[in-house]
């Protein structure tokens, strides 16, 4: 099984539809490329606060970056680096923020991968369910970003985010089979999904973005649905610990061989 090479873009991360003058003054630098997403894509609750016509009723469906850049332009021609107003960004989810950012990572060359996961930096003592993005830095480290609350105040350091303020999907599920997290504190804000079957979730899905492909919060596949309905046993969780420690071994070639298997990878039809 080929490594995956993580400095180029998968199907839902490239930007080869995008007008290339529209990209030729992407900075170089990650730190620097990390901070565009938060002057592109706004939060439904942000653009509701800032009037932002249509904000309540948006439908956030988008999955490739190519044609998230492709909204952005339409409601301002200007270059990808120039920022925008609140109400010239596209309406998107942690998870937009975080897959733009990787494409434009990939697109000057740097090796980037979305991770899904769990934020503990939104509400004290909760999990949130949230997207960020890592990038190979040049002291041979991954370095997580969250480039939604770049510019805020949420995070003192949002271009270097710690393990313990972000765990991926895997990470958690790890966590909670040791006994070290609560499962019902660790779920999507302002609803009711809350527990194990949220924790599986997002090791499935920062599976699949370690094989660079990034799906929405809400796709299900595999086992996956029913794993929300209670009805998956000791086998699946077998199988998710598997994830788990693929996920956190570093080794591309045991994520993409895993990946390969029936009810992990997302079907064709999924990804467009």
């Amino acid at each position: 099984m080929a490594a995956i090479d993580y400095a180029l873009p998968g199907p839902l991360t490239s930007l080869r539809e995008v007008d290339p003058l529209a990209l030729a003054l992407v900075p170089a630098a990650a730190a620097d490329i990390c901070r565009l997403a938060n002057t592109l894509i706004i939060q439904p609750r942000d653009a509701q606060r800032f009037g932002v016509p249509g904000a309540e009723t948006a439908k956030i469906e988008i999955r490739r970056a190519d044609a998230l850049a492709g909204a952005v332009l339409s409601l301002n021609p200007a270059p990808i680096h120039v920022p925008r107003q609140p109400h010239e960004r596209v309406i998107g989810t942690c998870r937009d923020f975080s897959v733009l950012t990787c494409a434009l990572l990939r697109h000057r060359g740097i090796p980037a991968r979305a991770r899904c996961g769990f934020a503990t930096y939104f509400k004290p003592g909760l999990g949130v369910d949230h997207w960020i993005t890592e990038y190979w830095h040049d002291d041979e480290r991954w370095v997580r970003a969250d480039s939604e609350i770049m510019g805020h105040s949420v995070l003192a350091t949002p271009e270097d985010v710690s393990p313990e303020q972000f765990l991926t999907g895997g990470e958690a599920w790890a966590a909670y089979r040791r006994g070290d997290l609560d499962a019902s504190q660790f779920g999507v804000y302002s609803t009711d999904n809350w527990g194990e079957a949220e924790i599986r979730g997002n090791a499935v899905r920062d599976l699949a973005a370690l094989n660079k492909v990034e799906m929405l919060p809400w796709d299900n596949w595999g086992r996956m649905e029913a794993s929300y309905k209670g009805a998956t046993g000791a086998d699946y969780d077998e199988l998710i610990d598997v994830v788990a420690a693929t996920s956190a071994s570093g080794d591309p070639s045991a994520v993409a061989g895993l990946y390969a298997t029936a009810d992990l990878q997302v079907p064709g039809e999924l990804i467009h």
